[in-house]
């Protein structure tokens, strides 16, 4: 069992899970969305960086990251023969374990200690290894079909949309799959046969429920300027952390101050960076 660090497993996890858990209020909870390679995981992890909480011991952190990809489903023998041929369909819904999902996120929005699953990208397998996510201020749960349900939608206090170009996609996810040991005539025909199809059908239809859309990804995360992307997380951070109850925080109360200029007192119910 490992402990929850950023984004991925870090950590000995056996005596950690023993500690008892430290009284917490209900979490933020932040669904990140976005196309395949369209940078979620980054800009998750910059936002982790800006607001300092990188660097901090991961049962202590106030900003923990979890991805949807760790609940693809347990794959049969054939999906699994399939999967290793490039010919099984991962950005369908119904390729998560929708159920264990949402049970996990309840749990986090209730404040609880979990365990996450930890899934081998180069098997296709859901490993015996579990992941120990602590309570924590604010939690970002990233993934391409995280706005899909409806039940799972409607659990995130805010809604972040990356929206990247299609061929900037594209070259990243090639060099990522050939790092995990597949060709590329491979990658490509899984491209234009799933990811492709799937993203317009599935993802980019949710797009309509962000809250903030990030053109570029974390390449739009540099500005530092008032009244940037940088200069919003900060603020709101700080807004966040001086409330009684961060859970109870909706968009039009802090994006007005935190992303236009300081006399704006207009929402819209749609940001775009």
């Amino acid at each position: 069992m490992a402990s929850a660090s950023g984004g991925g497993a870090g950590g000995a996890g056996g005596a950690a899970a023993a500690e008892p858990e430290r009284p917490h209020q209900r979490p933020f909870l932040i669904g990140v969305s976005g196309g395949t390679a369209s940078g979620k995981t980054t800009v998750c992890e910059k936002i982790m960086e800006l607001l300092g909480q990188h660097e901090v011991d991961h049962r202590q952190r106030k900003l923990v990251i979890l991805s949807q990809d760790r609940f693809y489903k347990v794959l049969t023998p054939e999906q699994k023969a399939k999967a290793l041929k490039g010919q099984y369909n991962f950005d369908h819904p119904d390729a998560f374990d929708n159920d264990l999902m949402h049970m996990t996120l309840k749990h986090i929005v209730e404040g609880k200690t979990v365990e996450v699953p930890t899934y081998d990208f180069v098997t296709h397998s859901r490993l015996l290894e579990t992941t120990v996510v602590y309570p924590a201020d604010v939690v970002l749960f990233e993934g391409i079909l995280v706005f899909y349900s409806q039940e799972i939608r409607d659990m995130f206090h805010l809604r972040l949309f990356v929206d990247t170009d299609s061929d900037v996609r594209l070259s990243r996810r090639v060099l990522r799959d050939m790092n995990r040991g597949r060709d590329l005539e491979q990658i490509l025909t899984q491209y234009t046969t799933f990811v492709k199809p799937a993203f317009e059908e599935f993802c980019l239809p949710t797009k309509k429920y962000a809250d903030v859309i990030i053109p570029r990804g974390v390449d739009n995360m540099g500005n530092h300027s008032p009244g940037s992307p940088y200069q919003a997380i900060v603020c709101w951070w700080v807004c966040l952390h001086h409330h009684s109850n961060p859970s109870s925080i909706k968009p039009s109360s802090y994006f007005p101050k935190l992303c236009h200029q300081p006399d704006c007192t207009t929402y819209s119910g749609h940001f775009e960076w």
